[in-house]
Parts: structure tokens; sequence; C-alpha cells
């Protein structure tokens, strides 16, 4: 059977240790939702240079003999760096953590192109902001809401007043309008969160 052949524009979201002469790396693609590509290990002596960084968007040709199970890439070309997030601790962890709830949770392929939307804009916010915590907690209660989880309606109403106000406050207001990100309220936010999710959902938090 001849090998499968797929042109697609993905999301890096993992990368695995090499493993003899490939890697493992993890891509969401709008088309086809979450893709397990292998990537052959440059030759001693070559360049190290990684073929697909983490978190950038590239135009990728892979080819697979297993009906799509696995791919192993031919080329791939670079349509959106991520520059911004590996220049803070912060903003790395931030995009470390949705990516690996992504990956974690794929969605049905009629799902694929609205969680490849939410992903183009976090890592443009990861990058970009002051805040990587606030895009994370903002990111998280959307991919759960688009999931069809009853956040608004479940999960706000059994948050203290003084909680629900900043989560509110937070949900709303656009990234550069957040002067005050309440930098005190997020962790305790974000852990209520996930311990929502882990207990009244599907989703694998961690």
């Amino acid at each position: 059977m001849p090998a499968a052949a797929l042109h697609t524009e993905a999301w890096v979201l993992a990368r695995r240790p090499p493993a003899e002469s490939f890697q493992g790396h993890a891509l969401f693609s709008a088309e086809h939702g979450l893709l397990q590509v292998f990537v052959r290990v440059p030759k001693s002596g070559a360049s190290k240079r990684a073929v697909l960084d983490l978190f950038t968007e590239a135009a990728v040709d892979l080819e697979s003999s297993n009906q799509g199970r696995t791919w192993f890439l031919r080329e791939a070309r670079v349509l959106r760096s991520a520059e911004g997030i590996g220049r803070s601790y912060d903003a790395l962890q931030a995009a470390s953590s949705l990516a690996a709830l992504i990956a974690r949770n794929p969605p049905p392929p009629e799902g694929a192109a609205k969680i490849a939307e939410l992903l183009r804009g976090a890592f443009a916010a990861f990058g970009a902001s002051a805040h990587p915590a606030v895009v994370l907690f903002k990111s998280v209660y959307r991919f759960a809401r688009d999931e069809g989880y009853p956040v608004p309606q479940e999960w706000l109403p059994s948050l203290p007043a003084d909680l629900r106000a900043e989560a509110e406050r937070l949900l709303r207001t656009p990234l550069a309008e957040l002067a005050d990100p309440a930098a005190g309220a997020l962790p305790s936010l974000q852990r209520r969160l996930e311990d929502y999710l882990k207990g009244r959902t599907d989703i694998l938090v961690d």
C-alpha cells in the first residue's frame, strides 16, 4: 500500500526526547486535529537546530504508512514563530500548560477549527502580553466553555463573591485594557477552575 501524503498548517504543541534517529512531535491542525509526527534527528556534525520549534505554526508536508496513526515529516516551513514566548519564563510556562491541555484532550474533527483559533490567539498573546497567567486563565475557561461545559452557569456562580467579581472582570476585559490583572486572585481562580474541571468534567487537566 502506498504511503499517504498530507499537507496542512499546524501548531507545535509538544516535543518528546529523541529516540534513535527520530523525535516525536504533537502537532495540531485546524483541518485534522491532533497529529503525531516524527521528525528525523540531524546526524552527528549537522546543525542541531530544531526543525519544528515549540508553539510555532508551520506548513508541513507529511507522509504515513499506517493510515494516519503516525506521520513522518518531509518538509516544513515556519509561518509564525514563537520568539516572544521564548523570551519570558512565565509566558513559556503558561504556553506549555495550554499546549499540554489541548494535547491531552484532542477534540473531535468538527471541533478542531475552533481549537486552532484558540491556539492562534493564545500563543500570540503569550508572546506579546505582560500577563501570560491571565491569557492562560482566559484560554482554559474558553476551552472548557467551547467543549460544552457550563462554566458560566455553574463554575462562576460557585465562587465566593469577591473572586467571582474578579473572574468576571478578567474574562470580559480585553488584555490591552487590564491595567490591574488581579495578580493576587489569579492563582486561586486558576486552581479553582482546574479543580472544577477535574471534578465535574471529562477534561484531563494533568
